[in-house]
C-alpha cells in the first residue's frame, strides 16, 4: 500500500510506546480550578460572574460579543474565589476565574438525543455555546470554521488522525475508545458546512485505529479513511490537505479557499457531546509522558486543573527532570514553573530529562540549508531567522515569518541549535505590534 504523504519534512523518535496502548482515565479535582478567560484565537472573554458567586459545572463564566472568539465555561461547580491575572502556558498574564471546586459535583450530560436531525444552524449554534475551539492546539473557534464564506463552499471535510507530534497519545485513544462518536461529529461538520466528503487522515504507526475505522465506515459511500506515513508535520492543516487531496492551499489563504474543512480528532468528539448533550468544553484527555514522568498515561482532565496537580495524578516526577512542556515536544511550550493550567488547546504535559533535551548553545548558522530542506512550508527560515536578529521585520516578514506554523522542523534538524521557533514567535509579535500603531 503507497502511503501518501507530503514534500519536506522530519522523522524524530516518535516515542508514542509508553502510552499508546494505555486506556483514558480520569482523575480527581484539584482543591481549585483557574479558567483562563481566553483560551482561543480571536477576542478575549468578559467574566460573566463576579467574586463569591456559586457557580455549576457548564455554567458559562467569561464570554465576548465579537463574531471571532469563544466562550469559556467553568468545568467544576464551585465558589467563585477571584478573577485576577494569572500566567498562563505561555507565560502571559491572562484575566482568569478561580473557583474553589465543591466537594461533591453533580453528575451531567449524560442524556443523549438523536443527533441525525440536527440542521447546519443547530450544529454551529452548539459549537458556539460550548465554546468549542481546535483541541488539537491551535484553538480557533470552530463556530467560525463551521461558518465558511459562501463564495467558499466546502467539499471535503477532513479530520486530522495523524497526532503526528513525538509522545502525544490522546487523539490515538480516543480513536480507539469513542470511534462511533468521532464519525457522527465528522458527519455533523459535513451537514454544517454542506460537504459531500468525510475523510479521517492516521499515520500508518496507529494502524489499530485506522482498521477499526475503516471497518465503521466501509459500507458508507460518502465517508473514508486514507493512511498516511508516518512524519513530522504530516497532521498540520495544509500539510495534511496536500497529502490526502493533492490540493495545496496557496500562501496567506485558509483551506477553504481549496474546499476544504479541517478539524482535530477531539474537537469532532467534542462537538457531538455538544449537539447530544449540550455539554460545552469543560475537560479533555490529555498525554502525561515523558522519562521523567512515573506513571505515564493518557487522562481525562477538568479544564482548570494546574499542570502539578495532572503530574502528582500521575506519581510526580523522577529522575533528572531538565524541562517540563505543555504540549509536544516539536510546538509545545517550556514551563518555567508548575502554576499553569490545562485549557482547550493543551494536548499533553511532557517531563523530559536531561538526556532527551537538546542543551547546546546556539551557534551561528552554518550556512548547510538543512533548514529549507526540512520546511513544509517552502520557507527559507534561515532568513528569517537572520532579519530578526537584526530586528528587520519589515524584511522578516517579507520571507514569510507570518506563513510559519510553528512545526519546530528547522530547528529540530539545525546542527548550529538556533531556536527558529523562537526568532519567528517574536518576529510575528513585532510584526502585528507595528501594524496596531
Amino acid at each position: 500500500m503507497e502511503l501518501r504523504t507530503f514534500r519536506g519534512g522530519i522523522h524524530p523518535p516518535y516515542r508514542k510506546e509508553t502510552t499508546a496502548g494505555k486506556a483514558t482515565v480520569e482523575i480527581s479535582l484539584p482543591d481549585e480550578v483557574v479558567i483562563p478567560l481566553q483560551q482561543h484565537v480571536g477576542a478575549p472573554n468578559n467574566p460573566v460572574v463576579a467574586v463569591g458567586d456559586k457557580v455549576e459545572a457548564g455554567q458559562k463564566v467569561g464570554e465576548s460579543d465579537a463574531f471571532i472568539s469563544a466562550p469559556v465555561h467553568t468545568s467544576v461547580s464551585g465558589t467563585v474565589k477571584a478573577i485576577e491575572d494569572r500566567k498562563n502556558f505561555t507565560g502571559a498574564s491572562v484575566k482568569s476565574v478561580v473557583i474553589s471546586v465543591d466537594p461533591n459535583q453533580p453528575t451531567k450530560w449524560t442524556e443523549k438525543k438523536n443527533v441525525d436531525d440536527a440542521t447546519p444552524e443547530q450544529i454551529r449554534d452548539a459549537a458556539k455555546e460550548a465554546g468549542l475551539v481546535g483541541l488539537g492546539g491551535a484553538a480557533f473557534p470552530t463556530f467560525v470554521k463551521l461558518s465558511p464564506p459562501k463564495d467558499k463552499p466546502i467539499d471535503t471535510v477532513l479530520i486530522n488522525g495523524c497526532e503526528c507530534e513525538p509522545y502525544l497519545t490522546c487523539d490515538h485513544r480516543l480513536m480507539l475508545e469513542r470511534p462511533d462518536d468521532l464519525i457522527a461529529g465528522l458527519k455533523l461538520m459535513m451537514k454544517a458546512v454542506g460537504a459531500n466528503k468525510g475523510v479521517i487522515g492516521v499515520e500508518e504507526n496507529k494502524m489499530d485505529a485506522a482498521d477499526l475505522l475503516i471497518s465503521k465506515v466501509c459500507s458508507e459511500p460518502s465517508l473514508d479513511v486514507v493512511v498516511l506515513e508516518v512524519k513530522y508535520p504530516e497532521g498540520a492543516e495544509k500539510m495534511l490537505i496536500d497529502a490526502v487531496t493533492g490540493r495545496r492551499v496557496p500562501p496567506g489563504k485558509l483551506p477553504s479557499e481549496v474546499g476544504v474543512l479541517v478539524q482535530n480528532v477531539q474537537t469532532a468528539v467534542a462537538l457531538y457531546d455538544a449537539v447530544a448533550t449540550g455539554k460545552p468544553i469543560v475537560e479533555r484527555v490529555i498525554t502525561v509522558t515523558g522519562p521523567g514522568t512515573k506513571q505515564p498515561g493518557n487522562v481525562l482532565v477538568k479544564l482548570g486543573t494546574p499542570i502539578s496537580h495532572v503530574i502528582e495524578q500521575c506519581g510526580g516526577l523522577s529522575g533528572d527532570v531538565a524541562k517540563v512542556v505543555i504540549g509536544g515536544p516539536m510546538t509545545g511550550w517550556a514551563q518555567k514553573d508548575l502554576s499553569a493550567t490545562v485549557v482547550k488547546g493543551t494536548s499533553g504535559i511532557l517531563a523530559l530529562t536531561s538526556e532527551v533535551v537538546d542543551t547546546n548553545a546556539e551557534q551561528k548558522c552554518v550556512g548547510c540549508g538543512k533548514c529549507i530542506e526540512a520546511c513544509p512550508m517552502f520557507l527559507t527560515p534561515n532568513y528569517i531567522v537572520k532579519y530578526a536578529r537584526r530586528g528587520q521585520w519589515d524584511l522578516a516578514d517579507k520571507f514569510g515569518a507570518r506563513d510559519c506554523f510553528e512545526c519546530g522542523c528547522c530547528s529540530y534538524v539545525c546542527p548550529a541549535s538556533i531556536p527558529h521557533v523562537g526568532y519567528v514567535r517574536k518576529a510575528k509579535a513585532e510584526i502585528t505590534a507595528a501594524e496596531k500603531k
